[in-house]
């Protein structure tokens, strides 16, 4: 077998197919675009799906690539030799090109002149067919005729050697194998078997079938072959080792690991363990946040899972003795060393990815220390009490208090013996989400004691909402309620919860708020203040008769108030233009973290890390209103979630849906979940305006905005405000800018006219201080202070003094009002000799009780001890000296 580096196995298996007709289309995003209901890219194939459905690819029909992939649904066996969050699948594919024949003949090449395998050690298996389709006789006579032996070619059942969606296309698979030169376990043995003999090299799949919904298989038009090798493993295996932390993507890593923490790489089997996760984790997580997409950490969707990865590196890092500043340093590794070629975005993003991943790895240790005290406690309770489990409600507790996400708790209740339960923990979570929705929605008119009144009531009285397609409904009064009673009627005056079979009312649910109008029977009259969801399927209609009387069993007429919901409809179908928006300015990393919507006003919570800049948050109102002024149809289908997810429509992480769901499509432009109320096509929105953006969160942000009437309120306002303030300035609103640039051009002058006379006050204050210049190792320095300067001050001071010197270090403190600022400053020279601002303010800070630091040649810092000055000053030279070579 021939060795590679990671680096040319990359190129070489691109090479391969680009000699034989193939196209490199290049990688995507490792963050799913959610047409296939993931969250990330879990295969090499998932982004060619609509390709593999018989769509043109505009780059042809032969493709190759190395595509990386992010798979967390065995994160538990991570930690072991062979098991990765983030690995590269080396793929290639013939979309109604070659087929059998030519694939076969092109793996044993690859196998046999490429990678060097000796032919006698390789085995194929192939579909043994099954009641649905025939054994794959083609694919083995093919196998043979590239030059397997038949002997080692094995027939193995469909949950082997079969590969398929729930429909669509689907066909047989063929896995390479390398048998190792030692007997057989048993009688079974072979591919697939757990004792080693048999390694797993790479995979081709033939969609020659197309499975329809009732079950049935016929052939497929457009025949393909989806070719996926994994790179982690194949070069752990060119490289003799079967241990993929070994390789030249880990090993570097794994020895900054070994030297940091004093540990010896598989020394101890805990402890490797823990080196393994560490430098996984890092690695997956490095991945995302410098992938195209700029994943960031949150409590929704993809950015939970990051999250995960990046707490329990971090636990595992504690293990190992680990501080921040070398896992960070790990990622270094990774983007500077591991990945400088093969991943260069990674270098672009360098300075975005770390500033995140120090962020992320801060908020969880700042509360850690406590959460694991906490935890141990729990542990000694559970133990004390001979317990198998920690309950739900404590596991939450340390999510909600402490940022311990459920699958840490796991793990590390497992390493104690112990179980969790994660259904009361599933059931922990919701009551508080309950409760969140009881405060935010139901306010003073539902509590949360009202809940067993109406489960009380006879099931079969529920509520069918008829609202989306009309305003007005007739219906028979059901039940009616007035705090914790059920009455028979309402007079004038008395308030109370109405429920009937039908209603055009919305119900407060998914962050839309629920109608307001009346209900009418004859002369009798009931205003809807609100309306609401209530246990068993039912709708509860609350408010107060304001003529007449209502009584149970009264057929009445429902009409929910026009203006409000068209409002509603405006800003809840703005939410899904400003999400789309997000995405598009931002990245796929924003997901959708809450949201308010009711006549007035939008509220939109996403996951993001950092503040919206003014360009960011213009662009993103500038397309929104670009989507309203195109008049997008809004289509509303009811599907089943599988096929919603197959459309592409985004859900909102976290949240339970039923069998069918509600489709809201907006044009080309946006395809969302959702059940709430929308305008017939984007232009009846009108206008959209932001009007703030801010964080509520860590990892969240808000924006508030207008829509319609409520923008065209705005600007009036905003006029009137202009006209007041020119009279201010006794101006017309058309002259004011002008006259604010007046006001600001005197204002400035008269701030330069002070600070020079500050300027020379501080002069004055400093006086000659040339000859108190000394030589320190061959490099000047100057140390001094002076009173009553501030920073600014200092600043310039320090360049004038600087220029004055010619080359070495000035030193400057000045007290003012009881405190001390300091600078420092270093010439090109005395850095080339040593010098170094940032570490000569830190040596010197302590002396008058404060603390900073700074770049080489430019540094700064505060204290509150100006008795301590002098002693500073003093100090200085030992300090430079011992940075001096």
């Amino acid at each position: 077998m021939r060795q590679f580096t990671s680096d040319e196995l990359r190129k070489t298996w691109k090479q391969f197919y680009i000699d034989r007709g193939h196209v490199d289309v290049g990688a995507v995003s490792l963050v799913s675009d959610g047409s296939t209901g993931v969250l990330f890219n879990v295969a090499g194939m998932q982004p060619l799906m609509p390709y593999l459905l018989g769509q043109k690819h505009p780059l042809g029909t032969r493709l190759c690539n190395v595509q990386g992939c992010v798979r967390t649904n065995d994160i538990d066996s991570v930690g072991d030799k062979s098991h990765v969050t983030f690995f590269e699948m080396m793929g290639s594919w013939s979309l109604g090109d070659y087929f059998k024949e030519e694939r076969c003949k092109w793996s044993f090449e690859l196998l046999t002149q490429v990678f060097g395998f000796d032919a006698d050690h390789l085995a194929a298996t192939v579909f043994a067919g099954d009641e649905n389709a025939p054994r794959d006789e083609e694919g083995a006579q093919f196998r043979i005729a590239s030059g397997f032996k038949k002997e080692n070619i094995y027939y193995l059942p469909a949950e082997d050697n079969w590969w398929g969606l729930e429909y669509g296309p689907c066909g047989p698979d063929s896995e390479m194998f390398y048998i190792a030169d030692r007997p057989d376990c048993g009688p079974d043995c072979g591919p697939g078997c757990s004792c080693g003999k048999y390694t797993e090299l790479g995979n081709d799949v033939f969609m020659q079938y197309e499975k329809h919904h009732d079950g049935s298989l016929t052939p497929l038009k457009q025949k393909n072959v989806d070719t996926g090798w994994g790179l982690e493993r194949i070069l752990a295996f060119l490289n003799g080792t079967r241990d993929v932390y070994q390789i030249d993507l880990f090993a570097p890593v794994i020895a900054y690991i070994e030297k940091a923490s004093g540990t010896k790489y598989e020394q101890d089997e805990n402890l490797t363990r823990s080196m393994r996760i560490l430098a996984d984790h890092i690695r997956t997580s490095v991945m995302l946040i410098g992938d195209e997409a700029r994943l960031l950490p949150s409590n929704v969707g993809a950015g939970y899972v990051l999250r995960r990865l990046i707490r329990r590196a971090v636990r595992h890092g504690r293990v190992l003795g680990l501080t921040a500043e070398h896992i960070i340093k790990t990622a270094e590794i990774f983007i500077d060393d591991i990945y400088a070629e093969s991943y260069p975005r990674l270098k672009e993003n360098k300075e975005f990815v770390l500033t995140e991943l120090k962020r992320e790895i801060n908020r969880f240790e700042s509360t850690l220390e406590n959460g694991m005290k906490e935890f141990r406690k729990i542990l000694e309770q559970k133990k004390q009490a001979k317990a198998g489990e920690i309950d739900g409600k404590s596991a939450f507790y340390l999510y909600d208090t402490f940022g311990f996400p459920i699958e840490l708790t796991v793990e590390m209740a497992q390493e104690e013996g112990l179980k969790v339960d994660e259904d009361g923990f599933g059931k922990a979570m919701e009551e508080q989400k309950q409760k969140a929705r009881e405060n935010q929605n139901f306010e003073a008119k539902l509590s949360v004691e009202n809940a067993a009144l109406y489960e009380s009531l006879d099931a079969s009285v529920v509520s069918e909402f008829v609202g989306y397609d009309s305003l007005k409904a007739e219906s028979a009064i059901a039940a009616i309620s007035a705090g914790t009673e059920w009455k028979d009627a309402l007079a004038e005056g008395e308030e109370g919860t109405i429920i009937v079979s039908k209603t055009p009312f919305y119900a407060t649910m998914g962050g839309q708020c629920g109608d307001t109008g009346v209900i009418t029977c004859g002369g009798s009259e009931f205003t809807v203040e609100d309306t609401v969801k209530l246990p068993g399927d039912r709708i509860g209609h609350v408010g107060r008769v304001t003529k007449g009387s209502l009584k149970k069993g009264d057929t009445v007429t429902l009409q929910v108030g026009a203006e409000n919901r068209g409002d509603t409809c405006k800003n809840h179908s703005a939410t899904h233009l400003l999400q789309k928006a997000l995405r598009l300015v931002l990245g796929d990393h924003v997901e959708q973290a809450g949201s308010f919507v009711n006549g007035d006003r939008l509220r939109f919570d996403f996951s993001h890390s950092s503040a919206m800049t003014k360009e960011e948050l213009e662009k993103t109102e500038r397309i929104v209103n670009e989507q309203i002024g195109l008049s997008l149809p809004v289509v509303t289908q009811v599907m089943s979630i599988e096929d919603a997810k197959k459309t592409g429509a985004m859900a909102l992480f976290g949240e339970k849906y039923g069998e069918t769901v509600r489709v809201v499509k907006m044009g080309d432009f946006s395809t969302e979940l959702c059940g709430g109320t929308h305008v017939g096509n984007t232009g009846e929105v009108r206008l959209f305006k932001i009007l703030s953006e801010s964080g509520v969160a860590a990892g969240v942000r808000r924006i508030e905005a207008l829509t319609g009437n409520g923008v065209m309120a705005y600007y009036a306002k905003m006029e009137q405000e202009l006209t007041e303030a020119a009279a201010i300035v006794k101006t017309a609103p058309t002259e004011l800018l002008s006259r604010l640039s007046h006001l600001m051009a005197e204002l400035k002058a008269l701030h330069s006219e002070n600070e020079s006379l500050k300027s020379k006050a501080a002069k004055d204050a400093l006086g000659d201080v040339m000859d108190q210049v000394q030589e320190v190792k061959g490099v000047k320095l100057l140390a001094a202070k002076v009173t009553g300067v501030d920073m600014n001050g200092l600043r310039e001071l320090g360049d004038q003094l600087k220029e004055k010197l010619a080359d070495g270090v000035v030193v400057l403190l000045s007290e003012t009002e009881g405190k001390v600022s300091l600078i420092a400053m270093a010439t090109d020279g005395a850095m080339a000799k040593g010098a170094h601002a940032g570490n000569l303010i830190k040596g010197i800070a302590g002396i008058v009780g404060g603390g900073g630091g700074g770049r080489p040649n430019m540094a700064q810092a505060g204290g509150k001890n100006p008795a301590g000055m002098d002693e500073a000053i003093a100090a200085c030279a030992k300090v430079l000296e011992g940075q001096l070579s």
